[in-house]
């Protein structure tokens, strides 16, 4: 009986606790001016999110084993060489545990033409709450998070999204919910 009561008591505490993780993390949402940070290239640039202000912003969050930043990275090499004149902004965010090797092969391979971060990016992913790759959160030139794609990212959904700040549609974004998925999942959706 004794032990019962013990055992029950642990349970108790353990499960009061299990959340508490020391780290008070903001639940980004829809709207938000996303958080600032600064990574290293994989040669050698300091990356300062803040020095990007006026474009929009590409983050894509991603890691060698992932089988859809592989087949979609094409798409956004294309993007990035067509629109980078007109300020667009790209940079992969890696987030896995994996050899600096695999990533060199991973970017050279699929020839990136835009940043990749690789010291720094575990951090950069917290900040943003990214748990699933590929992961791609679109910046307005404001900084303010405009969505969040889980998954693929077609041609289309990167000129509906950020179209309208490189000259490409006519009308703005207005609470973009095309495979928002990632909305429901890690940032707080518009109420």
């Amino acid at each position: 009986m004794v032990n019962r009561i013990f055992i029950g008591i642990c349970l108790v505490f353990l499960v009061s606790f299990a959340g508490c993780s020391g780290e008070d993390r903001k639940i980004l949402a829809i709207g938000d001016k996303a958080p600032d940070f600064t990574g290293t290239s994989m040669t050698g640039e300091q990356i300062h999110l803040s020095d990007w202000a006026g474009s929009p912003v590409i983050l894509r969050f991603w890691s060698t084993e992932c089988d859809d930043c592989r087949v979609d990275t094409p798409v956004f090499n294309r993007y990035y060489e067509q629109y980078k004149e007109n300020g667009l902004r790209i940079v992969y965010i890696n987030t896995g545990e994996e050899t600096i090797e695999a990533v060199k092969e991973f970017v050279a391979e699929l020839a990136i033409p835009f940043p990749v971060i690789m010291a720094g990016g575990n951090a950069i992913s917290k900040q943003y709450n990214v748990r699933i790759v590929p992961q791609t959160i679109f910046l307005d030139p404001k900084g303010l998070i405009m969505t969040a794609i889980l998954g693929r990212v077609s041609e289309k959904e990167l000129q509906k999204i950020v179209g309208v700040y490189l000259g490409r549609t006519k009308k703005k974004l207005r609470n973009y919910r095309t495979r928002q998925i990632v909305a429901n999942l890690y940032l707080r959706p518009v109420q």
